[in-house]
């Protein structure tokens, strides 16, 4: 399974979510809570405490590695994000295996594709280049460290503001699953994937890293 680690950029550090990350998760979820409307986000210290237990349980599974997003500048924690459904095409975790191929050892064993999703930040934190830096991280990591052929996106239809994020990295749509689960707001909700490829993935850098450029760092969570 995915080991994990810090991934840190000129702006932002993401650390894997611990339990000493809760208060500051808490922090950077209060205000308006119709700015998570779409996005599982926790309220007040105790639900921020069964967030990071319930993602360090995703781990311990296997299923997906979440971290804390963190201000390189100031330390102040402006939400989370996560790398999850994590796909084995060959290797331990795969059975039957695949001819030719040792088995290795389980533990050490990377996705040949995943998901990047629950991302949320803290309203202030929109805008500033840090969700776009945490994004080139994850996609790094994924693509250069672990090998994988396909990084996966999905929102719900409606979050137009996150769909318009995943559509400018670059990413291809691969279309939209109607009807697909029930919403945070009780309402059947169907669901818009998108995806990266492992041979599309030097363009969309590329792409990213013009977009990060050409932001102005004005933001004082990034200054201070």
């Amino acid at each position: 399974m995915p080991v994990p680690l810090s991934l840190t950029g000129r702006l932002v550090r993401l650390e894997p979510l611990a339990p000493h990350h809760a208060s500051g998760i808490s922090e950077a979820a209060a205000g308006n809570r119709d700015d998570f409307a779409f996005t599982p986000v926790p309220h007040g210290v105790d639900e921020a405490l069964e967030y990071v237990a319930q993602a360090l349980s995703g781990h311990a599974a296997g299923t997906s590695l979440a971290f804390a997003i963190i201000a390189v500048a100031s330390g102040r924690i402006l939400g989370s994000t996560r790398f999850t459904r994590f796909d084995y095409w060959q290797g331990p975790l795969v059975w039957p295996l695949v001819h030719g191929l040792p088995p290795g050892d389980a533990l050490m064993a990377v996705p040949d594709a995943a998901e990047i999703g629950n991302t949320w930040l803290s309203p202030e934190a929109r805008g500033t280049g840090i969700n776009l830096e945490s994004k080139m991280l994850l996609l790094q990591h994924a693509f250069e460290t672990w090998r994988v052929r396909r990084i996966t996106f999905r929102a719900d239809v409606r979050n137009h503001r996150s769909r318009l994020a995943i559509e400018r990295l670059g990413a291809t749509s691969d279309g939209v699953r109607r009807a697909h689960s029930r919403g945070l707001d009780g309402e059947v909700r169907s669901t818009a994937f998108y995806s990266i490829l492992e041979d599309e993935w030097p363009t969309v850098r590329a792409t990213i890293e013009g977009q990060f450029s050409a932001l102005p760092v004005r933001n004082r969570l990034i200054d201070a």
